[in-house]
């Protein structure tokens, strides 16, 4: 058998203000033209092995080393980064943190030129990565307008452009619309296949799993639980804690006790909402920035008690714009929105805060404190809750993300999906009442992105709540409204079943029907409504095709 590209023995790393190891006994190899998919929890210790194979430990990152690396056969313990940069590519989770030019062509010449590579090989580079990856119409953007997905394609080009031997994905799909996910998958099963050695942290499992990853590395609290084929990994892992097809969690779950019945926003009553104004409204509200002036176009929407909204679309589309008109951070080109039925111009951002809680897209744009209390009780105190009701709130709100323990940590020496998850408690300590979320689950493994949104939709203080998400299974399991944009236009407004019934029109939309979304509608006569497949499992019978089927003939 050929060398392995990444050769790794016995690598334990402990970061120098934790006093327990991230990763522990680390030993397995990757060989040129395969595609390893490294999944586990949040905070397992995934992100802290691609900064060992990357270099960033211990160079950036300090603390208590041990073990052995090889890339390409040659160890990198004393290679300088710049060296190892030419042998792996990286691209984060987060890629605000790893932009750093202006326009999107000085951002993918960055590293070329620092290998000081002739001008004329430069952009030959840079045209050949932006054209591979489909974006070269965003050659002479500006990188600060990109879409979030936006941002994570150039990424990935300016990886690409250095032409590295092994490529360290990072949560590649976190960013991106369903059908842009799609494209990436294929776009790194084409690069496996053209030989090179792909590792890829993703918690979007079932998306992975259909360009047939080769192997499979399984973490849990620092160690390898699994190393092997996707067959095995189907018999060692927990359907609750890694989001697997929903026909494989349907055959599961059948033998388990069906999940409880939520309760969701128990402060809201219907006659009570009956005749009320919205929260929000929407009126032919357009907006544009100078450089694309139709971000917006003449959107009606109202946010109304009792709602649980999916924004839904594809990179691009305009669903942060529409967020942030509704938090004040921007204001209509046209049109009006009414905040409580005040205009938003008449309202400061602190004024809408009372209502409205913003939980950012990339946790970078929020956290600032020196420790996770701080951060979360920045905002209750500047919105002058008492200091015993502060303390309340901010254990509460930790307890309901799953950080509890946590709160002396510094926020951003934290997992992306740590951080993201204090981002959201931020939010919720501040008792707002509509809660509004950019991509909530980014970052997150299945079981606690679950616990934590089956705690949210209970909460008692919140009237409504709003996400953006390109999780079509985050809709379908918990949104009662699902709104759907394109091009800057609000194009479907629904009860979810009604709005994602068409499969041809979503994929139009670039929106990509999940195994969950397929297994609804074909159980919809049945159950009446869209449900999680744990949920489907306990049905007691389906009617398809015009017979009676049992659950077992329709796996």
């Amino acid at each position: 058998m050929a060398q392995p590209l990444v050769w790794v023995n016995n690598l334990s790393f402990r970061y120098r203000d934790r006093p327990e190891p991230a990763i522990r006994e680390i030993t397995f190899e990757a060989q040129a033209g395969e595609l390893l998919l490294i999944a586990g929890a949040s905070g397992c210790g995934k992100t802290t092995l691609i900064r060992c194979l990357n270099g960033l430990i211990p160079r950036s990152y300090k603390g208590e080393l041990n073990g052995e690396i090889l890339l390409d056969g040659k160890s990198i313990a004393n290679l300088p980064l710049s060296r190892i940069s030419q042998m792996v590519g990286t691209v984060l989770q987060d890629p605000e943190r790893q932009i750093l030019g202006t326009r999107v062509r000085n951002e993918v010449a960055f590293g070329l030129e620092n290998l000081g590579l002739p001008r004329q090989e430069i952009v030959q580079r840079i045209d050949e990565a932006l054209s591979y990856l489909g974006i070269h119409h965003l050659r002479d953007r500006e990188t600060f307008n990109l879409s979030g997905g936006e941002k994570q394609k150039v990424a990935l080009a300016g990886v690409l452009a250095m032409r590295p031997k092994i490529l360290l994905l990072d949560e590649p799909l976190a960013s991106l619309d369903p059908a842009s996910a799609q494209e990436t998958l294929r776009i790194v099963r084409q690069m496996v296949d053209e030989g090179l050695c792909v590792l890829m942290v993703e918690h979007r499992v079932e998306d992975v799993l259909k360009i047939h990853p080769n192997r499979v590395l399984l973490m849990e609290e620092g160690k390898i639980r699994y190393l092997g084929d996707m067959a095995g990994l189907y018999r060692v892992v927990n359907y609750r804690e890694i989001k697997l097809p929903a026909g494989e969690v349907l055959k599961r779950a059948r033998q388990d006790a069906p999940p409880p019945i939520l309760q969701v926003l128990p402060s809201v009553q219907k006659e009570e909402t009956d005749g009320k104004p919205p929260l929000v409204r929407f009126e032919q509200v357009s907006f544009g920035y100078e450089t694309k002036p139709n971000v917006l176009r003449k959107i009606d929407f109202e946010i109304r008690r009792g709602d649980v909204i999916a924004v839904l679309g594809a990179n691009g589309a305009g669903k942060t714009t529409l967020v942030k008109h509704a938090i004040g951070l921007l204001k209509p080109t046209s049109g009006r929105v009414l905040i409580n039925g005040v205009d938003s111009h008449h309202l400061s951002v602190a004024e809408i805060a009372r209502t409205l809680g913003y939980v950012f897209q990339s946790p970078s744009h929020m956290l600032f404190a020196p420790t996770v209390f701080e951060e979360l009780a920045f905002g209750p105190r500047n919105l002058d809750h008492p200091p015993h009701q502060v303390e309340k709130e901010v254990m509460e709100a930790l307890e309901i993300v799953n950080l509890s323990g946590r709160e002396k940590e510094p926020p951003l020496a934290l997992s992306f999906g740590q951080q993201k998850r204090v981002s959201i408690a931020a939010v919720l300590s501040m008792r707002s009442r509509i809660l509004i979320m950019d991509e909530p689950t980014a970052g997150q493994d299945y079981q606690n992105y679950m616990d934590f949104m089956d705690a949210i939709v209970q909460l008692p203080n919140i009237e409504a709540i709003l996400f953006i998400t390109h999780d079509l299974d985050l809709a379908i399991i918990y949104a009662n409204r699902v709104a759907l944009m394109s091009e800057g236009r609000l194009v479907a407004d629904g009860a979810p079943q009604e709005v994602l019934r068409d499969v041809e029109r979503l994929m139009d939309w670039r929106l990509v029907p999940t195994s969950l979304l397929r297994l609804n509608l074909e159980l919809l006569p049945n159950s009446g409504k869209f449900l999680r497949a744990e949920a489907l499992a306990h049905l007691p019978s389906v009617h398809l095709g015009g017979k009676e089927n049992s659950r077992e003939s329709i796996l």
